[in-house]
């Protein structure tokens, strides 16, 4: 919700985006929650949010959802939206 920044289903956050700047040099990622034990989240205040909680598309589906079935429908869509070519350094060209 806003003005908060990454992907969230009601109070709960799913989704991770952040940018760190240091030394002249940026860098930036996210953190999908597929099937993440969310209990190690009860020991700490995610990303300094009083109050609200961490979820995981596992949770949210009550059913297990792995980091491999996501992967490639999310790396599509990321194509799609930024319109853009990824290249996986495991790539031969």
């Amino acid at each position: 919700p806003p003005p908060f920044t990454g992907v969230w289903m009601g109070d709960s956050k799913l989704c991770a985006i952040g940018v760190h700047c240091r030394n002249h040099i940026t860098s930036h990622g996210l953190a999908l929650n597929c099937c993440t034990d969310l209990t190690w989240f009860e020991h700490i205040v995610p990303c300094g949010l009083e109050g609200k909680g961490v979820t995981s598309l596992s949770h949210e589906l009550g059913q297990h959802v792995a980091v491999s079935h996501v992967l490639e429908p999310f790396l599509d869509s990321f194509q799609e939206v930024f319109d853009c070519t990824l290249v996986s350094s495991e790539d031969p060209g």
